[in-house]
């Protein structure tokens, strides 16, 4: 229980980190084994380790068998949290955050009992600081399940703040610093600082009292009180540390444990000035937590993944004991390669931090994890290295007792004080350099530049290579959006996204292209030699339609003929795939379901939170054709809300596609300034209306163009039912839509359907009874095209459309007589109509402009 979760939770950040191209919200799930896991379990087990040994308290105190059930406790709800928050399952999040908090109550409460319990010593103030960052953690874990909970984004980004600032520089910081005021003399085998004890003792109130004003200060968006916090704590952090400066001049660092705990807290420092740099210079704090990810890398990896690894190398072997020769055998497992290790992790860590093309952030990145990912074989092989050592130890004979201390002296300066390892030095400074040289090597050929000539290229070339320096821009355009470039020149052009909201790339006519880059990224194509005009685009859904084109003009050659390829994917969609067209007499498979169209009945909640993951799924659309669709929940529509007027929705979009999208409910009227915004890729917002009025309500992606997102599938209905609607026996919803091939929207639209399917109610139809009272909820989400909705051999008697009725009612509007054939809706109108059938038999319900209702919008109901 002291190790091998401690190690599990490495491994699984391990994995996680390997896998994280393609596991949805891949940060979070990064972050929270090393943060919540590794780090929470270690704090619980050597804060006792280290009480125990500097109190001296009978061992009766707190059991081993008490702090095994305390870590359990702790396990099972760190894995509650973690299936929880992603699953969007609340009630296991505050389970699983309530049993974190008892664990670590119980802690504190032993701690405090070997505090009473013992006799005045020095040092005491180290079991302080334990105690104090015990009392943060509740805090943070209330402020995690609050998060999870979903508010306002605005209130999500003040919580996202508020929890880093707690835990980190609270509960892990204030351990940390405790700790090393005995920890890092040991490591180093040095004297300690006279005024330790005393500097830790003032510099105790600072660490406590920074993070509750800086908390504070985040929760009410007061930016001056959060950088008073934070200065207040980095000021206190800075007191405490002068002691540790001394021992190190003593004796420097020559071990694997005192580098990483030295470049740990070099990079706390970093870290806590990235929080307070950001925090004064954003506009507002929504802004500042906005790419909190590379702040999170350097406090989870460099920070905290480093004291936690070399205080595990230090401490582990002396645990384990069995004499100086095992402790030995333990410094010498941890010390393999452990120069290299600690330069390829923190050498790149800066530069990949930075916008550098993308090539070399991934080569920096990868060569970054390698490092913490080594320790975990290191760690489990010293273990069992230390444990045999300790099992060969036999009783020394009476001629090795006394060679023994002239040995035991020159084994130990071997190992203890070993010359600098230039060696490994080299070999980590090697890597990195390889690592920074490949990078731009690679760009070329994973952005698609071939770095020969160029298409249609018949000049000589000139020698001369034209750079040329390109942003992609929220405005959706290229600056510059054209160059000039004399015939025969190389041209190579660095393409820079400043568009935080969602990706862009740069593709050229010839096929050459980028890759997609995120906010502050960069790539490198490399053109070759030109010689005749050529256009590029970015090839994200719709940004080319609205203009993100660029233009190669070169000077001083004949004219000729457009490149090839000008008209590239012409008739095709984003996917490269042929337009589709219905076939006639295509069937779906037996044992096809179509989407369920049943509204979902009123449940007593009045406050509806949803969270709504964007993905691209393939889908079949048609019968025999299967298009990517942009989906909310999974679903193209998204799946259908309903509630009363009065009702609260909390909607929280995740955005795990590969573009920017946003989200616009008609069924609230927040000012779209901030919770319609676009988001990028691998970030969330969270989106809160009152339902005032009822209808039948669009919801639907509002990054542009629109039609675009709409038409791949991003849109969705909320019904907010009127006062007083009566009971009916069966309530369908039916949102209707165009299908387009490619990207573009314009035009004829090849298929048209009710809920995402063109046909799909024809092959798996919908149910009722004759006499029965059926409602039908309808949509139009267009884009463009109008619906007509007709029940082939059915008669309305009941019409409610935007918002009141026109046949029916309470009020009898039009008579008992009156009846309706159609239910006419514009794109994002909707409403709802009322029939019985008066006859057993199937009765088919159709989109009446007929042109598009035979492309895929029809259905029918089977009555028996």
């Amino acid at each position: 229980m002291r190790d091998r979760p401690g190690v599990l939770w490495l491994m699984a950040a391990a994995l996680t980190a390997l896998v994280h191209p393609f596991v949805p919200d891949a940060t979070r799930l990064m972050v929270h084994p090393v943060a919540l896991g590794g780090l929470t379990h270690s704090i619980m087990v050597w804060s006792t380790h280290f009480a125990t040994t500097l109190l001296k308290n009978h061992p009766d105190i707190d059991v081993r068998a008490t702090q095994n059930r305390r870590l359990v406790l702790l396990h099972v709800g760190i894995l509650a949290v973690l299936v929880g928050v992603p699953t969007t399952r609340w009630w296991l999040t505050l389970a699983g955050a309530a049993a974190i908090v008892v664990a670590v109550a119980r802690h504190a409460w032993q701690l405090v009992r070997r505090l009473r319990g013992a006799l005045p010593g020095r040092f005491r103030i180290v079991v302080h600081h334990y105690l104090a960052s015990a009392a943060f953690l509740p805090v943070g874990a209330t402020l995690g399940v609050l998060l999870a909970r979903g508010r306002g984004d605005d209130m999500h980004a003040r919580l996202v703040l508020a929890h880093s600032l707690v835990n980190v520089l609270g509960w892990v910081g204030i351990t940390v610093t405790g700790t090393l005021i005995t920890l890092w003399p040991t490591i180093l085998r040095a004297r300690m600082d006279d005024a330790a004890e005393r500097r830790a003792r003032q510099s105790l109130p600072g660490l406590v009292g920074g993070p509750g004003p800086a908390c504070t200060g985040a929760l009410l968006g007061w930016r001056w009180l959060v950088l008073a916090g934070i200065t207040g704590y980095l000021v206190s952090l800075l007191w405490t540390a002068r002691s540790l400066v001394a021992p190190a001049r003593q004796k420097p660092p020559r071990h694997f444990a005192s580098w990483s705990v030295m470049a740990g807290a070099a990079w706390f420092l970093v870290g806590i000035g990235m929080v307070g740099w950001r925090v004064a210079t954003a506009e507002d704090l929504a802004d500042a937590t906005s790419g909190y990810g590379r702040v999170a890398a350097v406090l989870v990896i460099g920070f905290g993944l480093q004291v936690l690894t070399g205080a595990l190398s230090h401490l582990v072997p002396a645990v384990i004991g069995g004499g100086p020769r095992v402790v030995r055998a333990g410094i010498e497992g941890f010390d393999r390669l452990g120069m290299t290790r600690i330069v390829i992790i923190n050498v790149p860590f800066a530069p990949a931090l930075l916008p550098v093309p993308s090539g070399t952030r991934v080569v920096l990145a990868a060569l970054v994890l390698v490092g913490p990912a080594a320790f975990v074989p290191i760690l489990l092989s010293t273990i069992k290295r230390v444990v045999a050592v300790r099992k060969e130890a036999v009783p020394a004979t009476p001629e090795e007792r006394r060679a023994g201390p002239e040995q035991g002296r020159a084994e130990a300066a071997r190992v203890l004080d070993p010359p600098f390892p230039r060696t490994q030095l080299m070999a980590g400074v090697t890597l990195v350099a390889l690592a920074l040289a490949t990078g731009p090597a690679l760009q070329p050929v994973l952005d698609g530049g071939s770095g020969g000539v160029s298409p249609a290229t018949t000049v000589a070339p000139t020698g001369h290579t034209t750079e040329v320096a390109v942003q992609a821009k929220a405005d959706m355009t290229f600056s510059p959006s054209r160059v000039e470039v004399p015939a025969g020149d190389r041209l190579v052009i660095t393409l820079t996204n400043t568009d935080g909201s969602t990706v862009h790339d740069l593709h050229l006519d010839d096929d050459m292209e980028t890759p997609r880059l995120t906010k502050g990224e960069s790539a490198t194509l490399d053109v070759g030699i030109v010689g005749a005009d050529r256009q590029g685009w970015c090839t994200v859904a719709g940004h080319r339609a609205m203009g993100m084109t660029f233009d190669i003009v070169v000077t001083g050659a004949p004219a000729q003929a457009p490149a090839h390829g000008s008209e590239h994917a012409a008739g095709h969609d984003e996917a490269g795939s042929p337009p589709f067209a219905l076939q006639p007499g295509a069937t779906r498979p037996e044992g096809f379901e179509a989407d369920d169209a049943s509204l979902t009945p009123l449940s007593d909640k009045r406050t509806h939170r949803v969270t709504l993951r964007v993905r691209e799924i393939e889908v079949e659309v048609a019968p025999g054709v299967t298009r990517t669709r942009w989906t909310f929940g999974g679903t193209a529509p998204g799946p259908t809300l309903h509630g009363r007027v009065g009702d609260r929705f909390v909607i929280t979009p995740v955005n795990d596609g590969t573009i920017g999208h946003s989200i616009d409910f008609h069924a609230g009227s927040p000012a779209p300034d901030k919770p319609m915004r676009t988001i990028a890729p691998g970030t969330r917002l969270t989106y809160t209306f009152t339902a005032e009025r009822a209808g039948i309500w669009m919801y639907h992606c509002s990054t542009m163009p629109m039609s675009t997102h709409i038409a791949r599938g991003m849109f969705g209905a909320v019904v907010i039912e009127p006062p007083g609607l009566p009971q009916v026996d069966r309530s369908y919803v039916l949102t209707a839509s165009e299908l387009y091939a490619g990207e573009d929207a314009s035009g004829e639209p090849p298929a048209t359907a009710f809920n995402g399917r063109a046909f799909q109610y024809d092959a798996d139809q919908l149910t009722a009874r004759v006499g029965e009272r059926v409602r039908f909820w309808v949509l139009d989400a267009g884009p463009d095209g109008p619906l007509s909705f007709h029940v082939v051999g059915g008669q309305f008697d009941t019409v409610w459309q935007e918002g009141a009725y026109r046949i029916g009612g309470p009020d009898e509007v039009g008579g008992p007589t009156a009846g309706s054939q159609a239910l006419g809706l514009l794109p994002a109108q909707g409403g709802f109509v009322e029939l019985t059938f008066p006859q057993a038999g199937h009765y088919p319900f159709v989109n009446h402009v007929m042109t598009q209702g035979e492309k895929g919008a029809h259905g029918i109901v089977r009555v028996r």
